[in-house]
């Protein structure tokens, strides 16, 4: 474990870019860039073109330290280059931004009103490959829909039991049990997820969590989580808020830090000139990364 990049993620300023689409997701965030699935014709084509929309990101001036600690990748951004060297080296070497890998294989269908990860099957070579390309910590997801206590117990343990995995094998892990946003009961839920988490953290030896929760439907409403020993931080997904609306909830929220995906993305647009691209990604930033300093 590299002391110095755990200081970094625990006492830094800024807040965590999420850049991790995957899968069923990637044509989605493309189409949001401005391009469309008529615009390629094989899963190939789609990673590369994804691939040439992170790096624009991630090699622009606005993408840097001042703001930023970490980066969450795919596993194909990890595998490719940037400028000539691998994701991750040119994140940490270049950028002094903390390379962060997404490691679970999706999620099962909902039974007891969640969605647990399906088993990991490729876990140890993913974490093999990790090491190979200097990872710092790793993310997994999860879906809470509705509150049914049998169900988000099963999520937390499970989330839980593969962290143990993961941090003896010298990674930060963030688990990241989601309340989707639209759920009816999304306060229920997040009362017996905070509680089944605070109890898992108690059985806990020395082993150091990031937790990447909902932005939550009360105030604060996670600090007992954010002030216990075993954990690093915690930190927000914006779930399909706008931009204006997640750094809003954010704010509210204090030591609590960014981890948004949409909304850090959501106006950048392929057809954009350099200048102007860079001007809506600075945007962007400064907001969340004011809303993460609260």
């Amino acid at each position: 474990m590299n002391k110095k990049q755990i200081e970094l993620m625990k006492n830094g300023k800024g807040f965590i870019a999420a850049m991790d689409q995957s899968g069923g997701s990637t044509p989605g965030a493309l189409e949001d860039y401005g391009i469309t699935e008529s615009e390629y014709e094989t899963e190939a084509e789609m990673f590369e073109l994804v691939h040439a929309m992170r790096t624009r990101v991630i090699t622009s001036p606005s993408f840097s330290s001042e703001h930023i600690l970490g980066a969450i990748l795919f596993k194909h951004t990890m595998n490719n280059k940037m400028e000539g060297k691998y994701t991750a080296d040119y994140l940490w070497e270049e950028k002094g931004i903390l390379p962060i890998l997404k490691v679970d294989q999706g999620t099962e269908n909902k039974e007891n009103g969640v969605q647990l990860m399906k088993p990991m099957t490729k876990l140890d070579d993913l974490l093999a490959e990790a090491e190979k390309y200097n990872i710092f910590g790793t993310k997994m997801r999860s879906i809470i829909h509705s509150a049914n206590p049998d169900g988000i117990k099963d999520i937390v343990a499970q989330q839980f039991e593969y962290a143990k995995k993961i941090y003896d094998e010298g990674f930060t892990p963030i688990l990241e049990p989601e309340v989707n946003i639209n759920s009816k009961d999304k306060l229920e839920s997040e009362i017996i997820l905070k509680e089944e988490i605070l109890k898992l953290l108690q059985g806990l030896d020395d082993e150091q969590y990031i937790f990447k929760l909902s932005l939550p439907s009360q105030a604060d409403f996670y600090q007992e989580i954010i002030e216990h020993p075993n954990v690093v931080r915690v930190v927000a997904l914006s779930g399909g808020y706008s931009q204006e609306v997640a750094v809003n909830k954010l704010s509210e929220n204090h030591n609590m830090i960014a981890s948004f995906s949409r909304a850090l993305l959501q106006n950048l647009e392929i057809d954009q000139s350099e200048e102007e691209f860079d001007k809506e990604l600075k945007n962007a930033v400064v907001k969340i990364y004011n809303a993460s300093l609260t």
